[in-house]
């Protein structure tokens, strides 16, 4: 908790019928109940609920709000309740309960179950007009000297997306919050796939804006941060197709209202897919940091990524599933049965740059939560310019005798940037990956029967190690490469599409028994197909900043007072 800091504040106030000595500092804004106090408790509070593990309501326990989750404070009309009187006996009895006088409201950030946010609000009333109106003034006072809340806000919304309820949820959940918390709002209703990443390349301009937020899921997410990347190296004259190019990071910050299928983002950064809380992280003005992947064939740049870089099994669950988008979300559970069945596998190279010297392993117990150490310690580990290596492709062999070569038939080729936590496996694919350490954890499943691969796949809902099989490796990298065993084409995508009849043959050479596995898979970015297999991969360290503040341990929430006790 904050220490309060020098007093701006100290007055006698009541809140529902009870004295209280309120106080407010330049960070916390305080309330707690005289035990002289009668107290009277006519209705339930209009707000209530309760933090856990649930306490018994104690009569001198005391509330703080940290002014920096404070997100709003209005003065209320104080006759109001009486011009919307209609006689019933309901209004008499709520007349009866509320304290007469001037009075004012916060409205603050309250911590519930499962990491979430909501939206309190307690009310004080004062014993004197200029009492309050000076309450008012203070409390704007210290918002508006927190330099990090944003105040105008680009949003994006998906009416496509997961089970197309977007533009609805950002209507009846998001927009009132930013309406109370004095947030103005540009609000675009995307037109077609990739049109919120055209846009923010050439049609906006971003100085008018604090941040960029988009509602829908990761494939959303995908566009808005290679409009805003492409857009910040195009302006910095920064060539985004060399692969050895020092990016430029950006700078303004990107909000996401879960409202896709998986929402893996949300829950790795907030420890939650609900939209509410994702709206008070940007209210306040969260910022976490995030390593982006850049991704190249050759030398020509493909995408970026911020989660998982799939080939093989998820490669092909994508593949099969974009063929089933009329399913919904059930298509993956579908795709993912079938390619389980089909158990292909795919021969290959992977070279890859280990993260030598930092703190944390991929098979840590340690978790990747708010205020990182991990993260604040490698990014420190990293040279102001990043070192450039290069690849002896000719050999295959090291360069500099750092990098590492594997050869092998594989079932499964992950990259995760982060845990890929989400409802369908709530431990992810790598559970102590990190958000912003500059690395990326290498996953490599060899070829194994169904019976190993499905213990792999089962362990990633289970508390045991996924990692521990003998078939199963994984390395912290910043840098990997990988190569197909039969790729023989500049463009792998021009290779299946005009050389079927080559790959069959090379296919049915490798393997007498006509129809098993096929030579290639395709990449799984994100969400998205890659149009080539051979590709390069390098980690830019805390590249974007998002509206977060990453997932926080429990006992920020257990040593929160029960938000009933007043």
């Amino acid at each position: 908790m904050e220490r309060p800091g020098r007093m701006l504040l100290l007055s006698e106030l009541r809140v529902r019928n009870a004295a209280c000595d309120v106080s407010l500092s330049r960070s916390l804004l305080t309330w707690k109940r005289r035990t002289s106090s009668p107290v009277y408790h006519p209705l339930r509070p209009r707000f209530c609920v309760p933090s856990f593990p649930r306490r018994r309501p104690d009569p001198g326990v005391g509330h703080t709000v940290s002014v920096s989750e404070i997100l709003s404070v209005r003065e209320e009309e104080e006759n109001s309740s009486r011009r919307r009187d209609d006689g019933s006996w309901k209004k008499i009895k709520e007349r009866e309960g509320k304290d007469c006088g001037p009075a004012f409201t916060v409205l603050y950030v309250e911590r519930t179950q499962h990491h979430r946010w909501r939206c309190a609000e307690v009310t004080f009333t004062c014993p004197e007009e200029a009492l309050c109106q000076h309450w008012v003034s203070s409390i704007r006072e210290q918002l508006a000297a927190i330099a990090s809340r944003p105040k105008h806000l680009l949003v994006y919304i998906n009416p496509y997306s997961g089970k197309r309820q977007g533009k609805r949820i950002y209507e009846r959940k998001v927009a009132p919050l930013f309406a109370q918390a004095g947030v103005s709002t540009h609000v675009i209703v995307t037109e077609r796939a990739n049109y919120a990443r055209d846009h923010l390349k050439t049609g906006v301009e971003l100085q008018k804006f604090d941040g960029v937020v988009c509602v829908g899921g990761d494939g959303m997410f995908s566009e808005i941060i290679h409009g805003l990347i492409w857009r910040t190296q195009i302006d910095g004259g920064v060539d985004p197709n060399c692969p050895e190019e020092e990016l430029i990071p950006c700078t303004l910050r990107i909000g996401i209202i879960p409202a896709g299928s998986t929402d893996c983002i949300c829950f790795a950064t907030v420890g939650t897919n609900d939209p509410v809380t994702s709206a008070l992280h940007i209210i306040v003005g969260d910022s976490q940091p995030m390593d982006v992947c850049s991704v190249h064939h050759n030398n020509t740049f493909l995408q970026y990524s911020v989660s998982l870089l799939g080939y093989g099994f998820y490669g092909d669950v994508l593949t099969d599933s974009e063929r089933k988008r009329w399913m919904g979300p059930a298509r993956y559970d579908l795709s993912g049965v079938k390619m389980f069945l089909t158990h292909h596998y795919y021969e290959g190279t992977v070279s890859y740059l280990p993260a030598k010297g930092i703190m944390g392993t991929p098979r840590d117990a340690a978790r990747c939560r708010s205020g990182c150490v991990v993260c604040q310690h490698n990014r420190q580990l990293l040279p102001e310019k990043a070192e450039r290596y290069e690849v002896d492709e000719a050999s295959g062999s090291e360069s500099d005798s750092e990098w590492r070569t594997l050869r092998g038939k594989f079932l499964a080729i992950n990259a995760a940037s982060m845990s890929c936590a989400c409802p369908r496996s709530p431990k992810g694919l790598s559970p102590a990956a990190h958000l912003a350490d500059g690395t990326t954890d290498l996953i490599l499943v060899r070829k194994c029967s169904r019976f190993d691969f499905l213990r792999h796949l089962i362990r990633h809902t289970s508390k045991d190690d996924q990692f521990d099989l003998a078939f199963v490796e994984v390395h912290r990298v910043r840098r990997f490469c990988f190569t197909p065993r039969h790729c023989q084409s500049d463009s792998d995508l021009d290779l299946r599409e005009n050389g079927k009849h080559q790959i069959f043959s090379q296919i049915c050479r490798d393997h007498p028994a006509c129809g098993c596995a096929p030579a290639y898979s395709s990449w799984n970015c994100d969400g998205e197909i890659l149009n080539h297999t051979a590709i390069d991969v390098r980690v830019h360290c805390q590249f974007i900043q998002l509206f977060a503040r990453g997932i926080e341990e429990p006992k920020v929430f257990e040593e929160l007072p029960n938000p009933c006790a007043i």
